[in-house]
């Protein structure tokens, strides 16, 4: 099968395109939610910046009004949440799914990046070719978490498997790094960023510091930081968590290249994420990932629709937020295995002979 193409016009049903012999008759279907709505799209728009904005303006109020610190950081959270769902609706014009004028999505993509610190057209073209890539071995290092092999990580100097058991640590995975993330890897453009790239990366960074200043101005650096970098920061926590375990989950796949199957690596390598209904609204429906990797052109809005009308996407064991938790404990792909496993399954194999296992 072809890859995904994340940019171009809706076309014929497929996990790439279109459906070949090997494609099961149900996905002809998933087309038919392919097909944006002004309305929904709009509605969405308002029912997210308004709390949003509302948020933010609370926070500056408890600031002003002399409240404890600690009710600031806590209204922290609804706005985190919100920019959450911001950058959902960001990812879908990214996609080319929110609305039917490439234009307006183009707008209002590049302004939810600036609201979620985040680029429109770098990320946009990263994240497509995460699309195109996804559970292949050998298409490694775009928009994905850093995942060694077993292998690989056995063949790499000591230094080099202390920066990876460093970053896969749930302290930098999900706390600093994230923040770093949006905070000041966005602000640069990818080494091989064409044009368009670095002109959004550089325009992006232009409003965001135009918006600092004149919130410093106007209410104060400090009142200006205690609002912006909490919200970033659990913002940054939760979309980076809900990216992990839409790939990092037992069982998922990988393979190498001439393997690869770009349906299997939407079926069994993008999780089905069941999240109670307020997070799942927060998040636009993400957790239904497979769907969103088999045909990124179904708007957030139509996703639940799409598995209502379709009972082959309906997966028989879902991740669950409980199950999604031991997630973080796997940081290498084992090929022999074709699993995850855990850095202490990898020292319990290196401890115990082969005999005694």
């Amino acid at each position: 099968m072809t890859n995904v193409d994340v940019s171009g016009p809706a076309g014929p049903p497929g996990p790439s395109g279109p459906a070949g012999p090997a494609s099961p008759a149900w996905l002809a279907r998933l087309k038919d939610f392919a097909v944006p709505d002004a309305k929904k799209a709009t509605v969405q728009l308002i029912d997210t910046l308004v709390p949003y904005f509302s948020t933010i303006i609370l926070m500056y109020l408890t600031i002003r009004w002399g409240a404890p610190i600690w009710v600031t950081l806590a209204l922290s959270l609804p706005a985190g949440c919100f920019m959450v769902r911001a950058f959902i609706l960001f990812h879908d014009c990214c996609h080319g799914s929110f609305l039917k004028s490439r234009r307006a999505m183009d707008v209002i993509g590049s302004l939810l990046g600036v609201l979620t610190f985040t680029p429109y057209a770098e990320w946009r073209h990263s994240h497509g070719i995460h699309h195109s890539t996804v559970g292949n071995l050998d298409r490694r290092g775009v928009g994905d978490v850093w995942t060694m092999t077993v292998e690989e990580y056995r063949a790499n100097p000591p230094f080099r498997r202390f920066l990876y058991r460093a970053y896969r640590h749930p302290v930098i995975l999900f706390g600093f790094g994230p923040f770093f993330l949006f905070l000041l890897i966005n602000r640069f453009p990818g080494k091989s960023a064409k044009k368009a790239q670095k002109r959004s990366v550089v325009l992006t960074d232009i409003a965001i510091l135009a918006i600092a200043a004149l919130w410093s101005l106007a209410i104060g650096i400090r009142a200006y930081l205690l609002i912006q970098m909490p919200t970033l920061f659990f913002a940054a926590l939760v979309g980076i968590w809900l990216f992990y375990v839409q790939h990092q989950f037992d069982p998922t796949y990988w393979a190498r290249s001439e393997d690869w199957q770009s349906l299997e690596a939407s079926m069994t390598g993008s999780s089905f994420y069941k999240l109670p209904k307020f997070m799942q609204w927060i998040s636009g429906n993400i957790g239904l990932h497979h769907i969103h990797h088999l045909m990124p052109r179904i708007p957030n809005y139509r996703l639940q629709a799409c598995i209502d009308a379709i009972p082959e996407l309906r997966l028989p064991n879902p991740l669950t937020f409980g199950r999604s938790l031991a997630s973080v404990s796997l940081n290498l792909w084992d090929e022999a295995g074709r699993r995850l496993v855990s850095f202490r399954e990898l020292h319990f194999r290196r401890s115990v002979p082969a005999h005694s296992r």
